[in-house]
């Protein structure tokens, strides 16, 4: 056998042909005009053995570089953090690791309610009012809120600043495309969004204003002056945020945001080459029955004791097409579970020195590389992530860093035409002091 599965046979195939009345596969296509069909052979290597499959992958898989060989460098949206050990115990249990969409509480309990405290923590730490189950992944969740703006305010201008992740813009145009809404986008000024720009473009048809906090350049924008714009007229304020960040930083909600979103990814979800991960979405008690995917709430059983459902449904699987809050048809349940326990192994007070090691470590690494003479664009604070200006490309700086042992970091000219050779900076709480030091080293003997 030369397989772990049980494959079709050729009985198996004339059986199921002869079920829908045809004699061969040939005759499934007989529909599709002769001249049009492809002739000859398709350019597909011959089938391989399990075995020398197996090797093959293996050796494709060799040549990724992991960070698990050399320290990274690199954030831009995915970060290397500590995973408590237990992470993985839990999430590999198979209650967990196999189940889907509770939709059947009375079996489901333990998944709703680890749900339920994913729910509680996002609201804690964004200080908002309520969190949804998950999404997809930060970007997903960032366009959603966008998408929920324009219906809600039933305007049809997008404000998103260029501060936010380039991807996630791009996640927003796509959407917004699709419902015909119109996006513009506010350019940066010192590393942060252009407060005056914003306040010429802001009209009575705009739906949201979109920032980041920290923003993708690491910056902190300055949420009190944007609200005070967004909340002009009828427009809501939209705000990205990395969930480590708020253990340190004012949460949106107490700057007046009406939504926050991001991606859970810091808590507990490794960077596993950029996926899967977990999207948040948490509002203000006013939009509730606006948030997309699904809620699980708390309740009693019929002997008072406590329990959990999914409740407020707003979804096009149960309700209406026309009347549903969005498209998205699951969550990651496994992955919000994965951050839900690390946040618990953590503790409040573990997240707070989390993410003040986050900010001093940035900070170090920042004060170095001024001693080595390298530049740092933007004086600005910063969270864990901050821009050096280098001499030459970054994609060939990256490329000999690599050789010296280390993974670089990300290379702002794909997006940023302005910051050409322009390197983003993450220095997270697992960068220890030796590799720091050695890193600035690194790249200053390259300038």
């Amino acid at each position: 056998m030369n397989n772990r599965y049980l494959p079709m046979t050729e009985t198996d195939k004339q059986e199921m042909l002869a079920a829908i009345g045809v004699e061969s596969i040939d005759e499934l296509f007989s529909d599709i005009p002769e001249a049009v069909r492809f002739k000859g052979q398709l350019q597909v290597k011959e089938a391989l053995k399990e075995t020398e499959l197996v090797h093959y992958f293996n050796r494709l898989a060799q040549k990724n570089v992991s960070i698990k060989q050399k320290p990274s460098f690199l954030g831009a949206g995915v970060y290397e953090h500590y995973i408590p050990s237990i992470v993985d115990h839990v999430i590999s249990r198979s209650e967990f690791y196999t189940a889907y969409t509770p939709y059947q509480p009375e079996i489901s309990q333990g998944e709703l309610q680890a749900i339920f405290e994913f729910q509680t923590m996002i609201c804690e730490l964004t200080g908002m009012d309520i969190a949804n189950s998950s999404m997809y992944d930060g970007p997903t969740a960032l366009a959603e809120a966008a998408m929920m703006s324009a219906g809600h305010t039933k305007n049809k201008t997008i404000l998103v600043s260029k501060a936010v992740h380039p991807e996630a813009r791009a996640v927003i145009q796509t959407n917004a495309k699709g419902q015909n809404l119109k996006v513009v986008e506010i350019d940066v000024k010192d590393g942060v969004t252009d407060l005056a720009q914003l306040k010429e473009a802001y009209n009575d048809d705009t739906a949201c204003v979109v920032v980041q906090y920290p923003n993708f350049f690491g910056h902190m924008e300055p949420l009190a002056d944007i609200e005070s714009i967004a909340h002009e007229k009828k427009s809501l304020m939209v705000v990205s945020s990395n969930p480590l960040a708020l253990g340190i930083l004012k949460p949106p909600g107490h700057f007046g945001a009406d939504i926050v979103v991001g991606d859970a990814q810091p808590f507990g979800i490794a960077t596993q080459f950029g996926g899967p991960h977990c999207g948040y979405f948490a509002v203000t008690k006013k939009l509730m029955r606006k948030v997309p995917g699904r809620l699980v709430g708390q309740t009693t059983d019929d002997q008072g004791r406590r329990g959990f459902v999914l409740t407020l449904q707003a979804r096009e699987q149960h309700i209406r097409r026309e009347k549903a809050t969005s498209n998205i048809c699951s969550n990651q349940a496994l992955n919000a579970l994965a951050a839900s326990v690390a946040m618990t192994a953590i503790g409040k007070q573990g997240v707070k020195e989390m993410a003040y090691q986050n900010m001093q470590k940035a900070a170090y690494a920042k004060k170095k590389f001024k001693e080595a003479g390298i530049d740092i664009a933007f004086e600005q604070p910063v969270f864990n992530e901050f821009i050096l200006k280098l001499k030459s490309p970054v994609a060939e700086v990256n490329k000999q860093l690599l050789d010296k042992g280390f993974i670089g970091g990300y290379d702002l000219s794909q997006y940023y035409p302005e910051l050409e050779n322009s390197m983003l900076v993450a220095v997270t709480e697992i960068r220890t002091k030796e590799e720091i030091d050695q890193f600035v080293k690194e790249v200053g003997a390259l300038q």
